[in-house]
């Protein structure tokens, strides 16, 4: 598949968000002229069930839905790259998906992390809480995760998955063989959600070194008015997008030069 045409990015949203909330980010891409949607999130869509004692489903499901959805827009657009961009969880299930299924031809994660509590700050006292206090008991008491905790109303068995991430660190998934197809990984300065230290982990633990590109995002990157807070990022997305476009491109330009013989400025 060739990185000279634009792709079709399709965005797998965070934990506890709809599809709705990044109509800004898929409108931001098409107008540089890539094609984009934002995928809906299990439970959290209009008019879409809610997590229940009955109504549950996991990790692996998720990715299932990103298979889905990628098989989906080759089938649509068959001569074009396709690109997922995950946020925060969804960052997680698209690195998931490219460890398990068929992978895209690109990944980007925004804000996407191993959250185990040893990387955040003062010891991660809250996150080691939630997995192992929080989640365990009200998924155990309610058959899923009630608000108002963190991620509710959450999938019991997705909610428990994430649980054990937060309190050892291990992943729903493994790699078998890195991920080796071109990702951008942006982290945002400060997160309190996704702290660098978590996202260097992802990058060190699932991707094959030369095929990652790593950004982070301090307050000065991002223009006056644009955000780089961990959700609302995607309100103000020019940042992200314009290195998004910016690492495509850059790729496209090393490749033709590859392809002639010439080494690129």
């Amino acid at each position: 598949m060739s990185d000279h045409v634009d792709p079709v990015v399709l965005v797998a949203p965070a934990m506890a968000i709809g599809s709705q909330y990044y109509t800004r980010l898929t409108a931001a891409f098409e107008r540089v002229g890539w094609t984009a949607r934002a995928l809906p999130r299990r439970g959290f869509e209009a008019g879409a069930p809610r997590a229940s004692r009955t109504h549950d489903w996991s990790y692996g499901d998720e990715i299932g839905d990103i298979a889905d959805a990628v098989a989906q827009a080759r089938s649509l657009e068959p001569a074009r790259p396709v690109v997922i961009l995950g946020h925060s969880l969804g960052g997680q299930l698209a690195v998931g998906h490219q460890l398990t299924c068929d992978p895209a031809d690109g990944i980007i994660t925004v804000g996407a992390c191993v959250p185990h509590y040893r990387h955040y700050r003062f010891g991660g006292v809250h996150v080691a809480a939630m997995g192992c206090l929080a989640v365990p008991a009200l998924t155990a008491a309610c058959g899923y995760l009630p608000r108002p905790a963190f991620g509710g109303p959450g999938a019991r068995t997705l909610m428990r998955e994430w649980a054990r991430m937060a309190r050892t660190g291990r992943t729903p998934f493994t790699a078998v063989e890195p991920i080796a197809t071109p990702s951008l990984l942006i982290s945002m300065h400060d997160d309190t959600l996704a702290p660098k230290r978590g996202v260097d982990d992802l990058a060190r633990r699932f991707f094959e070194p030369k095929c990652v590109v790593r950004e982070h995002l301090r307050p000065d990157d991002v223009p006056e008015g644009v955000s780089n807070d961990h959700i609302a990022w995607a309100r103000t997305p020019s940042a992200v997008v314009d290195r998004a476009v910016a690492w495509w491109t850059t790729r496209a330009v090393r490749r033709r030069s590859e392809e002639c013989g010439v080494r690129p400025n």
